[in-house]
């Protein structure tokens, strides 16, 4: 899946990365807390969060994750946006709840990596 489908499935805003809405994805999880996904999340693409601060970008860049998937109406401030923009990460907003966004994404074919329990 691209992130532009991606975009269209969870009738997303994008709030940067606009050079990248051909990049493929193929992975996802969804989180509020960053300590749940450094130590369990292998192999994802995508995050998707309610949680709102520069530290969600950090643990992007960490996992290697491309995308990040603000939920919940929530909206990164202009810190967040550059730091993600100097890291070449695509950060999308959606209306969204948590469950919702990750069942649509399940449902069009997206799924989640290998964790540390297997």
């Amino acid at each position: 899946m691209t992130v532009l489908e991606l975009q269209k499935i969870l009738d997303a805003e994008l709030v940067c990365g606009e050079e990248h809405m051909d990049r493929e994805v193929h992975t996802a999880c969804g989180s509020d807390m960053m300590s749940d996904v450094l130590a369990f999340v292998k192999e994802q693409a995508v995050m998707l969060t309610g949680l709102v601060n520069a530290q969600v970008v950090r643990t992007a860049e960490m996992m290697d994750m491309k995308v990040i998937v603000f939920v919940r109406g929530k909206c990164p401030d202009a810190s967040i946006v550059s730091l993600a923009k100097q890291l070449d990460i695509v950060v999308l907003k959606t209306k969204l709840e948590m469950f919702t966004s990750c069942g649509r994404l399940y449902e069009a074919g997206l799924r989640g990596g290998c964790n540390a329990n297997g």
